[in-house]
């Protein structure tokens, strides 16, 4: 199902970074990403829309906003997206193929999909699967470990595939996770993601207040849930006066 990206700001970037996390395992890819942008304090630059994306929009810091985001900051060459409603199956190919003509036409050097790997007792072992031998020499000078064989889903799964087929340089990271929210492993993800690129991130707030993130994300969800499957029963059975 087609996806279009609509750009509402344009901020110059020289061959950026695109870092995308959208919510699985852990919640770990949405939390990552938003905590990014907060931190860094990006910009908002656009959005993401489908026909099959939940008919609603989010509020924050009192402005109404696309629940599915895009963020840019000059300053570290960096776009971030992400959103908070589970991507729908039907739409996953849509979004990753727009995701990739996002990076073309911004001649991005890099794509970082960020998730999870659920794992009853997690260690601190952060994963990696590369597109390229590049990328794959770039995660084992970090200390990431490369999965040899294995699977990976949805958007991120679909994005390293196409860019593995494309040569351009893409990389999934994983951390471990047992938690249906997960502050914490999304804080050890960021650390090493911050090493990675230079990132002046600090996840000490991420650690301190996982109680409460944990707490903002689940409502989050939960009204978009909410309002998703409200407006499906309406639509199912349209009331007329």
């Amino acid at each position: 199902m087609h996806v279009v990206i609509r750009e509402t700001k344009k901020i110059p970037l020289k061959k950026p970074v695109i870092i995308e996390g959208f919510p699985g395992i852990g919640m770990v890819g949405n939390i990552c990403a938003s905590y990014l942008a907060e931190k860094l304090k990006m910009e908002l630059v656009g959005s993401m829309h489908s026909p099959h994306f939940p008919p609603i929009s989010a509020i924050h810091d009192y402005k109404p906003v696309s629940p599915a985001r895009i963020y840019a900051s000059r300053k570290h060459n960096l776009l971030v997206l992400f959103s908070e409603f589970v991507i729908p199956a039907e739409t996953v190919y849509g979004l990753s193929n727009a995701i990739l003509d996002l990076a073309k036409a911004k001649k991005a050097s890099a794509l970082y999909s960020l998730a999870a790997i659920a794992q009853p007792e997690p260690n601190d072992t952060i994963y990696g699967v590369a597109s390229t031998d590049r990328m794959s020499a770039q995660l084992k000078r970090n200390g990431v470990e490369l999965i040899r064989e294995g699977a990976t889903q949805g958007v991120s799964g679909v994005l390293i595939a196409e860019c593995a087929a494309r040569n351009v340089d893409a990389a999934n990271l994983l951390v471990q996770s047992a938690a249906p929210l997960d502050p914490r492993a999304s804080a050890r993800l960021l650390e090493k993601l911050a090493v990675m690129l230079k990132l002046p991130l600090d996840t000490k707030d991420l650690l301190k207040q996982g109680d409460a993130v944990e707490t903002r994300v689940r409502e989050s969800m939960e009204k978009m849930k909410d309002l998703h499957a409200d407006y499906k029963k309406f639509e199912q059975n349209p009331m007329y006066g």
